[in-house]
């Protein structure tokens, strides 16, 4: 085993002592819940092992490849966790919930009294599948916690609804982006127990009902939020072209307001994130990265990769000696349980994100550093997060490296070395 603090170091020294050099560039390429198990209709492959990802590849037969764990010890495997841990923020330290940290993205700025709740418009069905059955709200299902990747234009319409419903002087939705908005109380309470619902797709909402402390209140918003959304002219148009209909609003992911130290300082870096979700721009906005809206970018298989990558390569231009790039597409492939959409999307991101930011770093001029990896896994036969290690794939220019049989793999990752955090990982990554 490994030491966790000084292994890729001391390889460092080895390769680089009494050489001058170069300025550095810090590349971190995150593919969100691209970690998963064998999967049956994959011939008994995980998606990073079914798909073809040569550039990948090539990077880890250079590199160290190793395993992370991304979630500490009883926290919930979510994104906010997984991608503060990857940044280099302990979430034991700096979790003070998902929604804040969207919440700064959206533009939302939160006072010390309120909390930010993370709101779903999602699609609920009656037990005999239909979207207009007679029944209770307890009976319902849930079907789809994306509501079919609703447009952010038409989702919009449906918040400004429940706005008018349920908007007070502390009460106040916000519109973020596709089906992932956020709902700010003042004074309100943390002490509800709230479901993330990508956590039982397919199953009775009835045991995921909020509970605990205002948990009425909760519902019966979540309650009166159907009866606003399923006729609505939104959804009326989208039940009529096949889609989901967005028909309810369902909250959870609560927090108040979060402080993460600069990365500028904590690192001595000056960079930039880019993103498709609100959560991961709003940890950036937060750490003092700039956020780059990119035209066109989704979150799932067709978005614009091209448009990420020419965006990344820009931020080095301008100066910028970090950049996080972050893909969302295999992330829902994992919640929607499409182990060919999972790696269809890995196929893309290679083709037309991995590989050109390695060539256009192996041709600025200066030294470099790639660190790839997923932030967790979201395993197909579960369809949602799990707090299990992930799969690392660490280059440093400087230092030569050739191991024909490393992958960017689970398997691979298991036999290299092991971080009990990613933060350690992390520290290493931008250790001078």
């Amino acid at each position: 085993m490994f030491s966790q603090q000084s292994w890729y170091y001391n390889i460092l020294l080895s390769n680089i002592y009494g050489r001058q050099t170069k300025p550095m560039k810090y590349l971190v390429i995150l593919t969100d819940g691209a970690a998963d198990w064998p999967i049956e209709s994959l011939g008994g492959k995980t998606p990073l092992e079914a798909a073809h990802m040569p550039n990948a590849t090539l990077l880890a037969t250079r590199s160290a490849v190793g395993s992370a764990m991304t979630v500490p010890d009883g926290m919930a495997p979510g994104s906010d966790v997984a991608n503060l841990c990857v940044m280099g923020y302990d979430p034991k330290h700096f979790h003070t919930g998902r929604s804040p940290l969207e919440a700064a993205s959206i533009g939302v700025a939160l006072s010390d009294e309120d909390v930010a709740y993370r709101a779903n418009i999602v699609t609920l069905a009656a037990p005999d599948g239909s979207f207009d059955a007679p029944c209770s709200y307890e009976e319902m299902t849930m079907i789809d916690h994306a509501s079919g990747d609703i447009p952010t234009a038409d989702c919009a319409i449906l918040i400004d609804a429940l706005n008018d419903a349920f908007a007070t002087d502390g009460l106040r939705f916000y519109v973020g982006t596709s089906y992932r908005h956020c709902l700010v109380v003042k004074n309100g309470s943390l002490a509800t127990s709230l479901t993330p619902p990508h956590d039982f797709l397919g199953f009775p909402v009835i045991d995921r009902l909020p509970s605990g402390e205002n948990a009425a209140f909760f519902l019966e918003m979540q309650r009166k939020s159907y009866e606003i959304l399923r006729s609505h002219p939104v959804n009326r148009a989208r039940i009529a072209a096949g889609k989901h209909p967005a028909n309810s609003l369902w909250l959870w992911g609560a927090g108040k307001k979060p402080v993460l130290p600069p990365l500028s300082e904590k690192y001595g870096v000056s960079g930039a994130v880019i993103s498709a979700v609100d959560l991961i721009k709003g940890i950036g906005i937060l750490a003092g990265l700039e956020s780059i809206d990119v035209p066109g970018v989704t979150g799932t298989v067709d978005s614009n990769f091209d448009g990420k990558t020419a965006a990344a390569i820009d931020a080095f231009r301008r100066g910028k000696d970090f950049v996080y790039v972050h893909l969302e597409a295999t992330d829902e492939a994992g919640h929607q349980g499409t182990p060919d959409v999972k790696v269809r999307a890995l196929e893309l991101f290679d083709e037309k994100v991995i590989g050109p930011m390695m060539r256009f770093l192996a041709g600025c001029g200066d030294d470099y550093r790639i660190l790839l990896l997923p932030d967790h896994p979201t395993p197909i036969q579960v369809r949602t997060h799990v707090a299990e290690p992930v799969p690392f794939v660490l280059y440093d220019s400087r230092v030569r490296i050739d191991a024909p049989d490393h992958s960017y793999t689970e398997r691979s990752g298991k036999t290299g070395p092991y971080y009990e955090s990613a933060v350690r990982l992390t520290d290493e990554f931008f250790r001078k």
